[in-house]
């Protein structure tokens, strides 16, 4: 049994948010694959601290309003 990382985010979300934004779209823009943003989503992957404020930065939002630590 894998353990997902205590950190919950909200990627999904403003990612539709942005007139239904892809993953591919965004991993492009943040500079990131399309298969990291489907990790970070699913919670099996938690993004460097540099992805999670590109992406907070393109959402125009705080990055903990994105992430949150459930640790």
């Amino acid at each position: 049994m894998t353990r997902r990382p205590p950190i919950s985010n909200r990627v999904r979300f403003y990612r539709l948010l942005a007139d239904g934004m892809t993953q591919a779209e965004l991993g492009e823009k943040v500079g990131v694959t399309r298969h990291t943003i489907i990790a970070i989503e699913q919670g099996a992957y938690s993004p460097s601290l540099e992805t999670a404020f590109r992406i907070a930065r393109l959402f125009g939002v705080g990055v903990e309003d994105i992430f949150g630590w459930e640790g």
